[in-house]
């Protein structure tokens, strides 16, 4: 499970934060709530995540509240991976 916060945790550093902020963005960081990710950032991890672990997510559980830390993302593949 290390390893997949790992893989999300730097996408989501790669893509949604600015190099010149002093944000410290670690695996139970609020993301959503926080304004790192926004409903347009959601849908692009959601297809990040669908297309890296060959999964589908359903709408209804891709919710702001499911997004809005690492480990609550993972916990959500993790349920979809069978």
């Amino acid at each position: 499970m290390a390893e997949m916060k790992d893989v999300v945790l730097e996408y989501i550093i790669d893509e949604y934060v600015d190099e010149d902020d002093d944000l410290e963005v670690g695996v139970d960081s609020p993301l959503i709530s926080s304004g790192i990710v926004d409903s347009f950032s959601m849908v692009s991890l959601k297809i990040f995540l669908e297309k890296k672990y060959d999964i589908k997510l359903p709408d209804d559980e891709a919710t702001p509240d499911a997004f809005d830390t690492v480990t609550k993302i993972v916990e959500l593949v993790k349920k979809h991976q069978g």
